[in-house]
């Protein structure tokens, strides 16, 4: 894999909470990532205008909302996601088929072929199975993921986000062709955090992962840039 290739996969987590940080972090690490993750703290602070800044710079967005309402609701969100630029939009697999169904038909009468690729999250990488017994999920939670990824690919979706370790369940279930995209990412040289089911890099690449979702462990990094040249230069070294 060249270092090119490995760059792309890496997704930022621009977990702050204010437009100047946009600026200062793109200065500092674009063409070192792939793209930039709006999640819910800088989307609650700022809006769409969030989307909108990073687009200008040339950047492409995965917007991380993981929308979970009634279908129509989460269906019109879809398709205002994807007016916004966005390249990468998540629900929660577990709102259901028909909720997923809507939402991609929803985008693919808006927009075609151009629309963005819709992921369906599965269970939560934080999330164990003490975490899900309390909410009355009694199943595995591998097969939980592996359930809920296989709905996502009857459903339409294009692939789903999950952690590294149940890559192998999805891939034998969905196939290579469905995009994985896996947080819970965390370097040999940093915390695990609130994470807890975890792989380094390197590690997520070779069981099958399209894009690697990591934020703390570059953010937080004395120097931004030489973290993330430090984990594009694990991922070449991955795979071949």
């Amino acid at each position: 894999m060249t270092l090119d290739e490995a760059r792309k996969k890496i997704i930022f987590a621009l977990d702050v909470n204010g437009i100047g940080e946009i600026g200062r972090l793109s200065g500092m690490l674009s063409g070192r990532v792939g793209m930039f993750k709006v999640g819910k703290e800088l989307f609650t602070a700022c809006g769409p205008s969030s989307v909108k800044a990073i687009r200008k710079l040339g950047i492409d967005v995965f917007l991380d909302l993981k929308f979970h309402d009634i279908p129509n609701t989460v269906a019109r969100a879809v398709v205002e996601a994807a007016r916004l630029g966005a390249s990468l939009v998540n629900l929660h697999a577990l709102g259901g088929g028909e909720m997923m169904e809507c939402a991609v038909k929803a985008v693919e009468k808006e927009f075609g072929s151009d629309r963005p690729k819709l992921l369906a999250v599965t269970i939560l990488t934080s999330s164990t199975e003490s975490t899900l017994r309390q909410v009355g999920i009694s199943e595995p939670l591998e097969d939980m993921v592996t359930r809920l990824a296989r709905l996502a690919r009857k459903s339409g979706m294009d692939g789903v986000v999950a952690s590294p370790r149940e890559i192998p369940f999805i891939r034998e279930s969905c196939g290579d062709d469905f995009l994985v995209v896996t947080p819970g990412i965390r370097p040999i040289f940093a915390s695990a955090d609130d994470q807890k089911r975890i792989m380094t890099p390197s590690e997520a690449v070779r069981a099958g992962a399209d894009y690697l979702v990591i934020g703390r462990p570059i953010a937080g990094a004395s120097d931004p840039a030489v973290a993330a040249d430090m984990i594009a230069d694990e991922i070449a070294g991955s795979a071949p």
